[in-house]
């Protein structure tokens, strides 16, 4: 039976530097690609809003390169998980291995429904209550580069919120946390789940935060369930 041969540092330098550089060209690759349908892009994400502005001769430029970087690595990012999958499986356990497959295209579904949950309920309903302030004398005129951060963080931040499942199922299996934890701090979690809707909410609006609110709520309950099945089998 042939041995493993251990790498040595410099020899795991060398394979972290490759696998990053890989990472990098298929970033500026998607992202060149990207561009070509930037404008495409950007009337998606401004379906919302009726009329944006630019403020200066580069602002729109800039934004379609900033939505070409992000639409780089949004299609990178299989390869880029690879490589870091390729880097890291050495020092797993199959075990460990077998949590990762099962947990990533979850992971990603978990992500594209709280991109979809923003996108198309709480940015309209955010948008909507912030324009109600306008007046026949003080027209809103939004600039488009404010507009693109502003829902990207509110996008992103919901896609990441969205995976509490697996992170307390993860936790679980470390033998971190347990049904009784959960049970016990549920009106902590409540809480924290309208702490969290009213930093990632760009408006004071309550129903806007209640919306967001609401979703987390639910997915920590679903959470409590996927526990108490987990800690039972084991």
């Amino acid at each position: 039976m042939k041995e493993e041969r251990r790498l040595t540092l410099i020899e795991h330098l060398e394979e972290l530097r490759y696998r990053i550089i890989v990472c990098f060209v298929s970033i500026i690759i998607f992202s060149l690609i990207s561009y070509r349908y930037a404008r495409q892009i950007l009337d998606t994400l401004t379906r919302p809003i009726e009329k944006l502005v630019f403020i200066s001769p580069l602002e729109l430029f800039l934004v379609y390169l900033k939505i070409s970087l992000m639409g780089g690595l949004i299609l990178s990012s299989p390869i880029i998980f690879y490589q870091i999958w390729r880097f890291i499986m050495d020092g797993l356990y199959p075990s460990e291995r077998k949590y990762i497959k099962i947990f990533f295209p979850f992971s990603i579904f978990l992500f594209i429904l709280g991109v979809s949950f923003a996108y198309f309920l709480v940015i309209p309903w955010g948008i909507k209550f912030l324009l109600s302030f306008s007046t026949d004398k003080i027209i809103p005129m939004i600039s488009v580069s404010r507009y693109l951060s502003f829902i990207l963080v509110l996008i992103f931040a919901t896609g990441i919120v969205f995976e509490t499942p697996l992170v307390i199922i993860l936790l679980t299996k470390l033998g971190i946390v347990t049904p009784q934890i959960l049970r016990k701090k549920w009106r902590y979690a409540v809480v924290l789940a309208f702490v969290i809707s009213a930093i990632i909410t760009p408006t004071v609006d309550i129903f806007t935060q209640f919306l967001l609110a609401i979703p987390i709520i639910f997915l920590y309950a679903i959470s409590l369930l996927l526990c108490k099945f987990i800690y039972r089998k084991k």
